[in-house]
């Protein structure tokens, strides 16, 4: 049973030519086929087919089904759904259900999507390969020694193994785009405040943006328009009025398209069989009518130093929640209150979650505020400055989503600056705010994945999703993740 995009699937359900309910056992058949790939940390199998049922009777009663009817989803597991549990990944949060849903989650129930499960991810959302996750290491569908990114890695993984047809994760600096490039899909990163955060775990809350992973740029943008627009439950959320992003996309056109390609994104430090593939479908898409325009992009080298300064910074603020006393994990070891704090954070907290609190801490303490993170917000906006101009005489600015293809696993766990670089591309929209996403275009000389980063204005999306299905490489040349081991 497969099926070619949302649309495909659509059909057939209302045609009766399938059912929800058969729909939901082959996604479930195929999630057990990948146990040992800790791709789900929980599946709700029960619940996913219960509410088959329910939307095969909605159908049989001739009542409307929803925009997402039947669509099979997959959810990051710091997204929040009632009665679920909500793990991050820590051991900190064992244990731990979710009392309500987020907003993302409400508006895709309400037109009809069945979620399958929770996905594994970087500890709180932190980092770049899936690696610091309590329940270990989740391996690229395309080659089971490499990592499929992070922070969203099972996310990816779960499309791009045919293991969801669509997946939710969350982005801060590239968490849905890094992977998707790595899993050979679409990953989507909305302007800051597109979608509700309500119901988000907060890692970064001035950065943080529910995501989308899909196959195509079409049920990207479907499952977008029905998550996005303004929410009262988050202060931050957007009163844009959301468009029609089909409608959107089918106006865009390559003739005349001016592509911005900045020289700062193709430096030596660009792995080469990327660097060949990217500017090789850039080459193919000026032969179509496209404009290549040669842009700079002055100091992008500042934008990690600047990222992890602010991100850390907000991440020691928003993660002393977790203390033991409330909720989540609390140490059988200790003896006393301050005793109960330092050792529940010690022992619930991974390796790269202390490292990144303890930066934050120290970039916001007395003496250093004003020298790392008062000068990395004057950075910040340095860049929403030069990002507004560059767009000013262009469409899109385009270049690698990753500097190099999807590397082992175990690689880079050893140098944590190393692992941070893996985002230098997808960073700079994250600072300023803008939508980007992560678009397929070829494989290296290896056979691995190769994404092009795209980066529209603000509020863009209709336009960024239609340039980027002009972009993504044919389905015809897409090589199939192994369907099993």
């Amino acid at each position: 049973m497969q099926f070619s995009s949302y649309e495909d699937l659509r059909s057939r359900l209302l045609s009766h030519a399938v059912t929800c309910e058969a729909v939901v056992r082959h996604y479930l058949d195929r999630i057990r086929s990948h146990e040992g790939d800790n791709i789900y940390i929980t599946v709700f199998e029960d619940e996913a087919l219960q509410r088959a049922r329910a939307l095969d009777r909605k159908l049989a009663l001739g009542a409307t089904p929803g925009r997402l009817f039947g669509m099979p989803m997959a959810i990051k597991d710091n997204i929040s759904m009632k009665g679920a549990p909500l793990t991050c990944a820590s051991k900190m949060l064992e244990g731990y259900t979710s009392v309500y849903d987020a907003t993302a989650v409400i508006r895709l129930e309400a037109e009809d999507a069945i979620f399958l499960g929770k996905t594994n991810m970087d500890e709180f959302a932190m980092g770049s390969s899936n690696e610091n996750s309590a329940f270990g290491p989740v391996p690229n569908p395309f080659d089971s020694t490499r990592v499929p990114g992070g922070s969203s890695g099972g996310s990816a993984a779960a499309v791009a193994a045919g293991l969801a047809m669509v997946a939710l994760g969350s982005d801060t600096g590239g968490s849905v785009r890094q992977p998707a490039g790595f899993c050979d899909i679409v990953g989507l990163k909305p302007t800051y405040g597109r979608i509700s955060r309500y119901g988000l775990v907060a890692f970064a809350s001035s950065f943080d943006q529910i995501g989308v992973l899909a196959l195509n740029c079409d049920d990207a943008a479907l499952v977008l328009e029905v998550m996005a627009g303004v929410d009262g439950k988050d202060a931050t959320s957007s009163a844009n009025e959301v468009p029609s992003y089909a409608s959107e996309m089918t106006d865009v056109s390559l003739k005349g398209l001016r592509i911005g390609v900045p020289e700062e994104f193709f430096n030596e430090s660009l792995n080469p069989d990327v660097a060949g593939v990217v500017r090789a479908r850039l080459e193919e898409l000026r032969l179509q009518g496209a404009e290549l325009v040669n842009l700079t992009l002055p100091q992008s080298d500042y934008a990690i130093a600047a990222y992890y300064i602010l991100v850390t910074a907000e991440a020691s603020s928003n993660l002393a929640r977790f203390d033991g006393a409330r909720y989540g994990y609390r140490s059988e070891a200790a003896d006393d209150l301050s005793s109960m704090y330092v050792k529940s954070r010690t022992e619930g907290f991974g390796a790269e979650v202390k490292r990144r609190i303890m930066l934050g801490t120290y970039v916001l303490s007395a003496g250093y505020y004003d020298t790392y993170y008062k000068k990395a917000q004057q950075v910040r906006r340095l860049f929403q400055d030069r990002y507004r101009e560059a767009l000013k005489g262009v469409d899109v600015i385009a270049g690698p989503t990753s500097p190099f293809p999807p590397f082992g696993i175990g690689d880079k766990t050893a140098d944590p600056l190393e692992m941070y670089l893996a985002d230098v591309f997808t960073v700079p929209a994250s600072i300023v705010g803008m939508p980007a996403l992560s678009v397929p275009v070829g494989y290296d000389s290896l056979g691995l994945p190769v994404g092009i980063h795209l980066i529209c204005n603000f509020f863009e999306e209709g336009k960024l999703l239609g340039i980027a299905r002009h972009m993504q490489r044919p389905d015809s040349s897409r090589k199939p993740a192994p369907s099993n081991h």
